[in-house]
C-alpha cells in the first residue's frame, strides 16, 4: 500500500533523511521508531508532502506521489496526525468534524451557507466511532487531551484515508488515555480497513499494536522486521533500546 525508496532529505549540510526504504502492506500496522533527532517527523513529511525530498520515491498503493503537495496526497488517500494537536479550539467538537467533511467534499469555499445541515449524519456516526459521543457542543479546546488526541483523529479519518499516518498519537497521555488509544486504534483499523504507520516513543505501545517495525537512527533504517526480529536485534539493542527492550 505504501512504498518508500532511497528517500533523503538534508538541510544545509545536516543529513536528516538518508536513503531510508520502508514498505506498509495494505491492512498492517507498522512504526517508525528511533531516538529524538532520528529523523522520524523528517520521513513523515517528506511522505505525506510537507517537504520535498532530495532523492527517492514514494508510492501510494502503486501510484507515484514523490513531491505532490499535502491537499492533493490527503485526497489520494492518506490521512495524517500531528506531535502537537491540530485542531480548531473554539469550536465546538461536532464543529470540528462537520468542517472535515465540507473540506473533504470540497464544500469550503460556501463553508457559511447552508453548512449548519451539511453532513450531519456523516459527523454524528464519525464521533461516536471515535468515542466522542455526547460530546458534541463542548468546545474543542476545553476537552482533555486525550480527547483531542482522538478529535484530531477524527479529522483525519473525515477524509476516508487508506493510509494513516500517526506522529506520537499517545505522547503526553496518561496510562489510562495511552491504553485506551491503543484499543481504539486497533478497532477503528479494523473496521475501515485501514493501514497504519506511526512513530512512537512508548516502546509498550509500539509491541503492543505494531506488526512491523522500522528503526531510525541518525537518518538511517537500521533494522526492521517483526517485534520479535527488532527486539532481538544487537544492532537496536546497542543504539536505542537497550536492555529495557526485554520487557517490551
Amino acid at each position: 500500500m505504501l512504498e518508500v525508496s532511497g528517500l533523503s532529505k538534508s538541510f544545509g549540510g545536516f543529513r536528516a533523511v538518508s536513503g531510508v526504504s520502508i514498505t506498509v502492506e495494505t491492512r498492517q500496522i507498522a512504526a517508525v521508531i528511533g531516538p529524538n533527532g532520528a529523523g522520524k517527523s523528517t520521513l513523515f513529511n517528506l511522505i505525506t508532502g510537507h517537504l520535498r525530498p532530495d532523492s527517492g520515491s514514494v508510492r501510494l498503493d502503486g501510484r507515484d506521489i514523490t513531491g505532490a503537495p499535502p491537499h492533493r496526497i490527503c485526497r489520494m488517500g492518506i490521512g495524517r496526525s500531528f506531535q502537537r494537536t491540530n485542531i480548531f479550539p473554539q469550536l465546538t467538537v461536532f464543529e470540528n468534524l462537520q468542517a472535515a467533511f465540507l473540506v473533504h467534499h470540497r464544500r469550503g469555499r460556501n463553508f457559511w451557507l447552508r453548512s449548519e445541515e451539511l453532513y450531519r449524519d456523516d459527523t454524528a456516526a464519525l464521533l461516536a466511532s471515535i468515542g466522542l459521543a455526547g460530546e458534541e457542543a463542548t468546545v474543542a479546546g476545553t476537552l482533555s487531551y486525550g480527547n483531542q488526541k482522538q478529535l484530531e483523529l477524527g479529522l483525519a479519518l473525515a477524509s476516508d484515508p487508506a493510509v494513516l499516518l500517526l506522529d506520537e498519537p499517545t505522547a503526553g497521555m496518561s496510562a489510562t488515555e495511552t491504553h485506551e488509544t491503543i484499543r481504539l486504534l486497533e478497532r477503528i483499523a479494523a473496521e475501515r480497513a485501514l493501514t497504519l504507520l506511526f512513530t512512537e516513543h512508548d516502546m509498550e505501545v509500539v509491541f503492543s499494536i505494531a506488526q512491523k517495525i522500522a528503526v531510525l537512527h541518525q537518518g538511517h533504517i537500521i533494522a526492521e522486521g517483526t517485534p520479535a526480529e527488532v527486539r532481538n536485534d544487537p544492532e537496536v539493542r546497542r543504539v536505542y533500546l537497550g536492555h529495557g527492550l526485554t520487557h517490551a
